[in-house]
C-alpha cells in the first residue's frame, strides 16, 4: 500500500521563476500535452508512451545554487489533466515536489465523502489541491487548505501523523491538554495504520526476537490483504475550486464514495481570486437562506409595511423575521430566521433557517401555512430522465416517501420539512442511510452489510438518474407538493389523488382531539366566584343524602 508521497505547489518550491513565466510554461504543457509533442518526451497520445517530461533549471533557495524542476502533464482516469512537478537540488538535496490543476476553476464546488472501512478504502487514490479542506469528523481533525498533493488515504494519513509527531515531546511540557488532545488523536490514527511504527523503526539497529520477526510477518499478511478490516472513519474533503478528487471503486455506484457539488459563497470567490476583497456582496436569491446560510441582518430587507382597505397593517412578502434563541448543539445564543414565500400553483408556506457562528451548527426547516386541508393528497411521478431530478419538492414534516422500485419507504417525520429539488432530497436520505451504516461497527452482520450496500448502490443509481423509477409523495394534509414542469397543463407524468384521511390518521394527527366550536368556555363549565381551579380539583364531591 505505498505511502502517498506528499506534493507541494510550483510557486511554493525553491525556483526562480516569475509567476509569469510559470504560468506561461503551464500553458505551453497543457497544449503540447493535448498535441502529444513535447521537447524531451514522445507523443503523450498513444497508449503505452511515455508522458512528456520538462525539466527547467532553478534557482535553490535553500543553498542558492541551481537545481532542477522537473514537470509533466498527466490525466487522472474519470477526473482531468493535472501538472506534477518535482523540485530537487543536489547540491544540498533540497526537495519540493507539487500537483496543479491543469484545467479551470470549475463553476461549482465539490465535496466528497469517503467512507473507509478496509485496506481497499486506504488504497484509493486521492487528489487534494491548495484550497481543498479535509475534515475526518470522527477524530475532530481538520487538515486546512496547504500545498497540493497527489497521494493515497494511507499516504495523506502518515502525512497527518508525520508533521504532528516529532513536536509532541514539546507540547507534553509547553501544554499538556494539547498534547493529550493530539496524542489520543495519533493513537487512533495507528490503530488505523498499525504498519507506520515499523516503517519508522526500519532504520534502527535491526536487531530483533523470533516473536518481533512473526509479528512483522503477520503484518505484511494483513498489509497486502485488501479486505481487512480496519476501525472505520470518514474522510470528507470539501473543496471551492473543484479540483479535488477521490479515487471510486468500481463505478460512482460506489456505496462508500459519494460527490456534491455546491454553490460557492463569496467568502470562497475572494479565496479563489474570483472576486476582490472589496467588491459588494451579491444581493442573496429568494430562498437563497437554505442554500448557503441566512444573511446578515446588514443585508436584510426593512420591514416595510402597508395600510390595506381597512386600515390594518400587511406585512411585505420580502420581511425576513428573526427570532433569538440558542444552539440545539452548544447552547450559545443565535438567531433563527423566517421567511414567508408563495409557491405557484401551490400556498404560502414558510422557511427557517438556523446557523449557528459558533459551533457550526445549521438546520433549515419548510412548514405550510393556511388553514388545514379537510382531504389528503398522494401525488405519484414517473422520473424517466435527469430533467426529472431537478423538479422542486416541498415534503412537509407529515408526509411519507417511497420509491418502489430499490424498496424504499421512509415514514412520515423523517427529514422534517423540506423545500429543494428530488435530487437535493435523495442526496440527504443517502447521507442519513449510509451514515447508519457505517457506523455501525461489528453490531451488523456481513450479511446485512452487503445488502445495504446493494441497496446503496441502487439507490445512487436513481439519485443519478441512471435508472428511471416512481417517486411517491403520501402527505394526509395536503401541504406537499412536487412542481409541474406543463403548469399551468397537467403533467402527463404525474398524477395527484385526493383521498379521505381515515381515524387512525386523525388520531395521529390529533385531529380528532380538536375542538372547533364553542371551546370559549362552556355555561356548565363557569367557576363558581370565590374559588379558583385548584380549590375545585381538592375538594371532594358532596356525597348524596339517604
Amino acid at each position: 500500500m505505498g505511502g502517498g508521497h506528499s506534493v507541494s505547489g510550483v510557486a511554493d518550491h525553491p525556483s526562480s521563476l516569475s509567476s509569469r513565466q510559470e504560468e506561461t510554461t503551464a500553458t505551453t504543457i497543457a497544449t503540447k500535452g493535448n498535441e502529444g509533442v513535447g521537447g524531451e518526451g514522445r507523443g503523450a497520445g498513444a497508449e503505452g508512451e511515455e508522458k512528456p517530461l520538462y525539466e527547467i533549471e532553478s534557482l535553490c533557495m535553500v543553498c542558492g545554487e541551481q537545481g532542477m524542476t522537473r514537470m509533466m502533464l498527466t490525466s487522472i482516469p474519470y477526473f482531468k489533466e493535472v501538472i506534477v512537478s518535482s523540485f530537487f537540488c543536489e547540491h544540498c538535496s533540497a526537495r519540493n515536489n507539487e500537483v496543479q490543476s491543469a484545467g479551470t476553476i470549475r463553476d461549482f464546488g465539490l465535496v466528497y465523502t469517503i467512507k473507509v472501512l478496509t485496506n481497499a478504502d486506504l488504497n484509493r487514490q486521492l487528489v487534494k489541491s491548495q484550497y481543498c479542506t479535509v475534515t475526518v469528523p470522527e477524530f475532530e481533525l481538520t487538515i486546512p487548505p496547504s500545498k497540493g498533493q497527489l497521494t493515497t488515504i494511507e499516504g495523506l494519513l502518515k502525512n497527518v501523523m508525520d508533521d504532528l509527531a516529532p513536536e509532541q515531546p514539546l507540547r507534553r511540557i509547553q501544554s499538556p491538554a494539547a498534547y493529550e488532545k493530539i496524542q489520543s488523536i495519533l493513537d487512533r490514527l495507528k490503530d488505523i495504520l498499525p504498519d507506520y511504527d515499523s516503517d519508522n523503526e526500519e532504520d534502527g539497529d535491526g536487531d530483533g526476537d523470533g516473536d518481533s520477526g512473526e509479528k512483522e510477518k503477520k503484518r505484511k499478511e494483513d498489509k497486502k490483504d485488501p479486505e481487512r478490516a480496519v476501525p472505520p472513519f470518514t474522510l470528507k474533503l470539501e473543496d471551492p475550486s473543484g479540483n479535488s478528487f477521490v479515487e471510486f471503486l468500481g463505478s460512482m455506484a460506489d456505496p462508500r464514495w459519494n460527490m456534491r457539488e455546491y454553490h460557492r459563497t463569496k467568502e470562497d470567490n475572494v479565496l479563489l481570486g474570483l472576486v476582490s476583497q472589496d467588491e459588494a456582496p451579491v444581493q442573496e436569491q429568494e430562498g437563497g437562506v437554505i442554500g448557503g446560510g441566512p444573511p446578515t441582518i446588514g443585508d436584510l430587507p426593512s420591514a416595510s409595511q402597508e395600510l390595506s382597505a381597512e386600515g390594518t397593517t400587511v406585512p411585505d412578502m420580502d420581511e425576513i423575521f428573526v427570532f433569538p434563541g440558542s444552539c440545539s448543539s452548544c447552547s450559545r445564543p443565535l438567531d433563527t430566521k423566517m421567511k414567508r414565500v408563495v409557491i405557484p400553483y401551490f400556498k404560502e408556506i414558510i422557511i427557517m433557517s438556523t446557523n449557528c457562528e459558533a459551533c457550526g451548527y445549521r438546520d433549515n426547516e419548510v412548514k405550510s401555512s393556511g388553514a388545514m386541508s379537510e382531504r389528503g393528497k398522494r401525488i405519484t411521478l414517473k422520473v424517466e430522465d435527469t430533467d426529472d431530478l431537478s423538479r422542486d419538492i416541498l415534503k412537509s414534516d407529515t408526509c411519507g416517501l417511497s420509491i418502489p422500485e430499490i424498496d424504499l419507504v421512509l415514514s412520515a417525520g423523517t427529514l422534517g420539512g423540506r423545500f429543494t429539488t428530488i435530487e437535493g432530497i435523495l442526496d440527504q436520505v443517502y447521507d442519513e442511510l449510509s451514515g447508519k451504516l457505517f457506523s455501525s461497527g461489528d453490531a451488523a452482520t456481513k450479511e446485512e452489510n452487503a445488502t445495504f450496500e446493494d441497496f446503496l448502490s441502487r439507490l445512487k443509481d436513481v439519485k443519478a438518474g441512471n435508472r428511471p423509477f416512481t417517486l411517491i409523495l403520501d402527505d394526509p394534509l395536503s401541504n406537499s407538493y412536487l412542481q409541474n414542469l406543463y403548469a399551468p397543463d397537467p403533467d402527463p407524468n404525474m398524477v395527484i389523488e385526493l383521498y379521505d384521511r381515515t381515524k387512525e390518521q386523525d388520531d395521529d394527527l390529533g385531529i380528532s382531539d380538536m375542538k372547533l366550536e364553542g371551546y370559549e368556555q362552556d355555561e356548565g363549565d363557569e367557576i363558581p366566584a370565590g374559588h379558583s381551579l385548584e380549590t375545585l380539583k381538592e375538594e371532594p364531591e358532596a356525597e348524596p343524602l339517604s
